[in-house]
């Protein structure tokens, strides 16, 4: 099969679809990689390297659409990505489409075969692509918000780990699944007071037994959020329903009460975000302010760390890659649930139930397609 890797073009994004280790594999089996010339220089990995590895580097975007029919990338396309896209290609990426109407119908137009990271399940039900990423991105959520803390830029002026007399910072979490757990693993270790909010008693019940009596859990009420939102020094959003807008669970009357220079940090913003304040921001202008709280909504999060995340991120891709390109597209796809799951698009109709029910849109069962 013919593979192509462009480079991304969203504000900040340095991630690579295929690191130099992914592509050596592809070519050892015998498929045909094509790399846009810079791909991977932001996660430190040189065209020279990807030659190396087999790949043919190619001047531009256009000219990896036109020459590959699997297109492997990390975030959604943006426009001009779009208008490369026909019938013929394959895009497997990050798309989250149900935030997303206009870019749903730009691919829904091209016709081409759309599969998704974030909807791509394992035997568990659990989403093995999305995982790395949210590790990351639950890590960076403290790391984020302790810096915007500091007074210089614009916070409460409160380090989280407190100091010898001086209490420590409270950070909310607000989700127990991967991000969540994350983030309480990093913030706890800066010395934090911890509470971690979510509606399965199951979840918080496996989130005491790993970090024991450090983390305070909580049921999440509405009231409960409140509470805790209120007496957050860091609030992070990290609600995630896969495929489906985003809940607004912080209303913004609820940042109206909440501390002056307090920072939330909205991991779900790729969804539409968990605060009704949210938008989208790039790590160029990573924050705003509304009622006196720092709103961190950057989209992109694990971007900030191209090296580790290209790795991580082609580690949970590869064996979906290699099944795509060893199997066929079509053959792929039938003979894996899993990988099925993730399908977005195709042939010009939607094929997941999340995105065609947030938009009212007809939902086409895949396999009655691929069939």
């Amino acid at each position: 099969m013919k593979i192509g890797v462009p480079k991304e073009i969203k504000l900040y994004e340095y991630r690579v679809g295929l690191t130099v280790g992914a592509v050596a594999e592809l070519c050892r089996r015998g498929h045909e990689v094509f790399v846009e010339t810079g791909a991977g220089v932001g996660a430190s990995m040189s065209d020279d390297e990807y030659v190396a590895a087999g790949a043919q580097i190619v001047s531009s975007a256009a000219a990896v659409f036109a020459a590959a029919t699997l297109i492997v990338k990390v975030k959604e396309p943006l426009a001009q990505e779009c208008d490369l896209l026909t019938a013929g290609h394959t895009l497997f990426t990050f798309l989250h489409l149900a935030a997303d109407e206009k870019l749903t119908d730009h691919l829904l137009n091209s016709g081409a075969t759309c599969i998704a990271y974030e909807t791509i399940t394992d035997n568990a039900g659990r989403l093995p692509l999305l995982m790395p990423m949210s590790q990351i991105a639950g890590r960076l959520s403290v790391q984020a918000g302790a810096a915007h803390l500091e007074k210089h830029n614009g916070g409460r002026g409160v380090l989280l780990g407190g100091s010898t007399g001086v209490s420590p910072g409270k950070v909310t979490v607000i989700g127990g699944g991967v991000v969540g757990s994350n983030a309480c693993q990093i913030a706890l270790g800066m010395g934090a007071r911890v509470v971690v909010l979510d509606k399965s008693l199951a979840k918080l019940e496996e989130l005491s037994r790993q970090f024991g009596s450090q983390l305070e859990t909580v049921y999440a009420s509405a009231v409960n959020i409140e509470k805790h939102a209120i007496e957050a020094d860091l609030l992070i959003g990290a609600v995630l329903v896969p495929g489906r807008s985003a809940d607004k669970i912080i209303p913004a009357s609820l940042v109206k009460k909440m501390k002056p220079g307090a920072v939330i940090v909205d991991v779900a913003i790729d969804q539409g975000g968990s605060c009704e304040n949210s938008r989208p921001t790039t790590h160029h202008e990573p924050t705003f302010v509304v009622d006196g709280v720092i709103h961190y909504c950057v989209s992109n999060m694990p971007g900030a760390v191209p090296t580790t995340a290209s790795d991580a991120l082609s580690h949970a891709t590869m064996p979906f890659v290699l099944e795509l390109a060893d199997k066929g597209i079509k053959q792929a796809l039938l003979s894996n649930a899993n990988l099925r799951n993730g399908l977005s698009t195709y042939a010009g109709k939607i094929t997941c139930a999340a995105v065609a029910q947030n938009f009212s849109r007809e939902l086409i069962r895949a396999e009655s397609l691929l069939n």
